[in-house]
């Protein structure tokens, strides 16, 4: 793994090596799709991040020593949300001209919230719901009622691609943007490695945009400490080199009774930008460990969902623990054949070395909030090889203009596994929890093979443009391969294989009858690995024909400079794996959401900034062989989600800042039978910012308390019915100082 890693690194040395520099003050030629540094022209100072003032597009700024982005779009004033995001295979898209839904986080925002996490950074998106806490040493998601990153593939791109960032955890640290494509994605993004449908979530990597060095320190709940230091520079004739050197650690006690964690990071961001040739590298290095991390629960069948404990109660015993390293690797590389046509390529791999004594979920087994735990000791890797090239071309045919994109992707991941037999099995309870004795699990020198998949995909796609972009067509269509192979657990020997291909369409269209406004409307298809048959079916580990979900969308965006929202009405039909009445598991069901979003971001005056919306779904199991579940609401989707936050720029007092923000879920059901719910709930976080001088130095101070009411509540369900217990009242402190 590491070798292959080093050779990606040889080969951006030897490209960037020999790629030609021009002089200082060159101009750049052609379009340039993946990354850089951003114009150097007129900025604004938010907190202490530099944000370009202009809403320009990036890749189309041309300024002396190439100082030109085209890794991101700029922001909204304010500096909290992008102007646009990547589409997948489209590349990045302004709001108002792409004809899909999307949310794009800025570093600014993260830095603001002390988002440690992607979980935490999409606080304030409507559209989407952690399904795991920040005890917990996991990451998953429901995006538009749909789960993704819930299995161990990694479902969360990095720079637009699969197989590279961590599988489980994300830290913002070496995030310079969150984004959030919504909706089945796989046509434009590819098919997600564990085939999750609501959306993709894209992490843009930072990159060497100016020279900067920056140490930030921070302070949590239970003088947790934490350590960061971020380095960035410019070099060579043009400043046409760019690093960018990421480290940082945080440990120490939790919130959470008997718990505590450490992380360590580091990343590396290399580019280059000549007069034709674009290259870019990037390293991450992660390590994650919990004592005593927190389980979701599962309630058997027939038990009333108990009342909610406090936040900061732990029923995971002291000698449970998880231990997680991930690294990852991406080179892309771009070169101009003409003004007008750019090939481009990437490489990537990810390695996730899993080593955990826990069980994966404690059973709630009365009202009065008993349970069994039966922790597992569990052994894994996980490696990941990602490779795609393509090429984009800008033409006209009479008055249309035309964007094509032809692009090949080949995923290929590996997973070898051990998992012991139960040692103990104790008893507890989630309002009193008690303390077993350690049981040392059985452990083995070897890991079996547990699973392969490969991923191969091609997609043409392009976009018409008419009357100077007041009419926008897009049309495209991906043809997928699938190849799968599933291996008894603990044996290797095969139990369930299959090789499908299917082809998925998309289009959108847009309508901009003036710059301030747009419709748009989308139908758009996502290609998914079947299920896997479960343990107790009679076609255990049979893994099912893969399915098509299938969204149609329509909407209105507004941009009025300073201030920008939506309105979008979507439905999303997939089709589900049902353990039947012959004990037969097959794909029997289908599941459809219908849903509403509202948002809105940006600044409503110089002082008074706005970020949040309102979801409102209507999900509904409209085949199910269990005829009595037809008509009932899917596992963990409310009715409504609801987030807004609001920050203030104080008049009287220079470089303050308060920022408020209010969460809010509907009623959530654990089963198909919609027999175990758990309560809607609502939470108050609040925030303080002052940036000062000091000796000729930026120095920023933020101060937040997230769950100011101290509210009980659980928060959120995965797919498979188990749930996670809300986060306490929690502060935080951290300060950042830009030399």
């Amino acid at each position: 793994m590491y070798l292959k890693f080093a050779a990606l690194a040889t080969v951006a040395a030897v490209w960037t090596t020999t790629a030609p520099v021009p002089a200082n003050g060159a101009q750049i030629e052609g379009p340039a799709a993946s990354g850089g540094p951003p114009n150097q022209g007129s900025e604004e100072t938010i907190g202490d991040v530099d944000i370009p003032s202009s809403r320009q597009r990036a890749h189309d700024i041309i300024v002396n020593g190439r100082r030109v982005n085209a890794d991101i779009l700029t922001t909204y004033p304010g500096g909290q949300v992008g102007t646009g995001a990547r589409n997948g295979v489209l590349g990045n898209i302004e709001n108002g001209k792409s004809p899909f839904s999307t949310s794009s986080y800025s570093e600014q925002f993260m830095l603001d919230r002390q988002a440690d996490t992607a979980s935490e950074a999409l606080a304030l998106e409507p559209s989407v719901r952690a399904t795991q806490g920040t005890g917990a040493p996991f990451d998953s998601f429901y995006i538009r009622g749909y789960p993704i990153n819930e299995g161990t593939s990694g479902e969360i791109a990095f720079d637009g691609t699969y197989g590279v960032a961590p599988s489980f955890r994300i830290f913002t640290d070496y995030a310079e943007r969150v984004e959030v494509l919504k909706g089945p994605s796989a046509a434009l993004t590819g098919m997600s490695p564990n085939g999750g449908i609501g959306g993709t979530i894209n992490i843009v990597p930072k990159r060497a945009n100016d020279d900067l060095t920056r140490f930030t320190f921070d302070f949590g709940s239970t003088l947790r400490p934490g350590a960061q230091a971020d380095i960035a520079r410019r070099i060579g004739a043009g400043d046409a080199w760019g690093a960018r050197v990421i480290a940082a650690v945080r440990d120490g006690d939790t919130p959470y009774d008997d718990q505590s964690e450490r992380t360590v990071l580091g990343a590396l961001a290399l580019d280059y930008h000549g007069h034709r040739v674009r290259a870019w590298l990037n390293l991450v290095a992660q390590t994650d460990r919990f004592d005593a991390p927190l389980r979701p629960y599962f309630a058997s069948a027939g038990v009333k969902i108990p009342g909610v404990p406090d936040g900061s109660t732990n029923p995971t015993q002291r000698w449970e623990y998880s231990n997680v390293d991930d690294f990852g690797g991406l080179l892309r590389m771009e070169y101009d054949a003409t003004d007008h046509i750019t090939l481009f390529g990437t490489a990537g791999a990810r390695r996730s070395d899993v080593d955990r004594y826990f069980a994966s979920s404690r059973v709630i087994q009365n009202d009065r909030g008993d349970t069994t735990t039966s922790p597992q000791l569990y052994q894994m890797r996980i490696e990941a090889y990602t490779f795609e090239a393509g090429v984009r071309a800008r033409f006209a045919t009479g008055p249309i203009s035309h964007s094509l994109v032809a692009q090949g992707s080949y995923y290929d991941e590996d997973t070898t596994r051990y998992l012991s037999p139960v040692a103990t099995t104790y008893r507890s309870n989630i309002y009193a929890p008690s303390r077993a004795h350690y049981s040392a699990p059985a452990e083995s020198g070897d890991r079996p093979r547990l699973s392969d998949s490969t991923l191969k995909g091609v997609s043409v796609a392009d976009t018409l443009s008419a009357l100077d972009e007041k009419v926008l067509l897009t049309i495209g269509a991906r043809r997928q391969t699938i190849r799968a192979h599933n291996y008894t657990s603990n044996v290797g020997t095969l139990s369930g294989s299959y090789d499908r291909s299917a082809t998925t369409p998309f289009v959108g269209l847009v309508l901009r009858p003036a710059k301030w406004v747009s419709f748009y409307g989308n139908h758009v298809e996502g290609l998914s690995r079947g299920d896997t048959a479960p343990a107790q079916a009679s076609n255990s580990g049979e893994i099912l024909a893969p399915y098509v979900a299938r969204q149609i969308e329509a909407g209105m965006k507004l941009d009025f400079g300073s201030i920008g929202g939506s309105i979008s009405a979507f439905r999303i039909t997939r089709q589900l794996g049902e353990l039947g009445r012959t004990n037969v598991y097959a794909q029997t069901g289908e599941q459809r959401i219908r849903g509403l979003e509202f948002t809105a971001y940006g600044r409503a005056t110089a002082r008074f900034g706005i970020l949040g919306g309102l979801t409102l779904l209507d999900g509904e199991l409209i085949r199910t062989e269990v005829l009595a579940n037809k008509g009932n609401k899917p596992i963990g989707v409310p009715k409504i989600q609801l987030n807004v936050g609001a920050d203030w720029d104080i008049p009287f007092a220079t470089g303050l800042n308060v920022s408020a923000a209010v969460v809010r879920t509907g009623r959530q059901f654990v089963d198909a039978a919609n027999r175990q719910a758990l309560p809607a709930w609502t939470r108050l976080d609040l925030g303080l910012r002052q940036t000062v001088d000091i000796t000729g130095r930026q120095v920023t101070i933020r101060g937040a308390v997230s769950n100011v009411t101290n509210q009980k509540y659980w928060s959120g369900v995965a797919s498979f019915g188990t749930f996670f217990q809300g986060a306490p009242r929690t502060f935080s402190l951290s300060a950042s100082i830009k030399m």
